[in-house]
């Protein structure tokens, strides 16, 4: 029995082939492809029977053939509006991480940037895209990128300071006891303990990142960009041009978003909710 035991436990703890995890994964996803295409498909038999005009809300068919037509412009909107998204998330992400070491390190600092953070954090994008606007030029990136900083600075900060400073206490103390430098804690404790939280807060920058550069485009610039076909396109009515915009945008922050997935389970693949992931 105890033989019999142990081979079964060793085979319940066998490390599974690509392929198996592959599937199991797809099945743990089936939920959401099928409501996915369950929307889709009633949304394209439903607005017939609704008799609601095309400009009102085109039907899916619709909109698929204003994206294959108009995908020369969306390519380059695409391309301009992602440059902007990615640029500002460089920066609002890096800025946000050495403000973090510095607010978990120094209290004094902590004192002076944490008020201006919530503040900025605060700050409407409607409000704030026409004073960056009109600070860098209505048709310079950084103008966008300013709005994607705005967006994506603070929960960075809030993450990853939190991240750095909730660490267990008795390990620091253990590590203290060992003789260990601030140095070295900070890299084998407290780095450790903040990338989980690193990683959500860039998950969720990603998102943000793409709608703060969107957003942004709508008060003005260059018109190769998705916020500005979005606008002229429903100036025209040509509302099926607008969705098929709003697809790609939507399409670009789910990559986003995955992508920082995959880096996460790469960086951390130790950590508990990966773990979970994969059984």
């Amino acid at each position: 029995m105890t033989a019999f035991g142990s081979d079964a436990g060793f085979v319940r703890n066998a490390p599974r082939s690509p392929l198996v995890r592959l599937l199991r994964q797809v099945r743990g996803q089936a939920p959401a492809i099928v409501a996915f295409f369950a929307v889709i498909a009633i949304w394209q038999l439903g607005v017939p029977q609704l008799h609601l005009q095309n400009f009102i809300l085109p039907v899916p068919s619709q909109i698929a053939t204003a994206f294959v037509s108009e995908w020369p412009v969306l390519q380059v909107a695409a391309g301009a509006t992602l440059f902007e998204a990615l640029g500002g998330l460089a920066i609002g992400v890096t800025a946000g991480v050495l403000t973090a070491f510095a607010v978990s390190r120094w209290a004094r600092v902590r004192e002076a940037v944490l008020p201006i953070a919530i503040g900025a954090s605060a700050i409407p994008i409607i409000a704030a895209a026409p004073i960056m606007s009109n600070w860098f030029g209505i048709l310079n990136p950084f103008a966008k990128m300013a709005i994607v900083i705005l967006l994506t600075f603070f929960p960075m900060l809030i993450n990853v300071a939190r991240g750095l400073s909730q660490v267990d206490e008795s390990a620091v103390e253990l590590m203290r006891a060992s003789a260990a430098t601030e140095g070295q804690i900070l890299r084998k404790v407290r780095i450790p303990n903040a990338l989980p939280y690193f990683f959500t807060a860039l998950k969720i920058c990603t998102t943000l990142s793409l709608i703060g550069a969107v957003v942004a485009e709508y008060f003005g610039g260059a018109n190769d960009v998705l916020g500005r076909v979005i606008v002229q396109s429903s100036s025209r009515l040509r509302f099926d041009i607008t969705w098929a915009a709003i697809a790609v945008a939507a399409g670009a922050g789910i990559a986003m978003y995955l992508l920082a997935l995959v880096v996460e389970r790469l960086v951390i693949p130790w950590h508990a909710s990966q773990r979970v992931a994969e059984s």
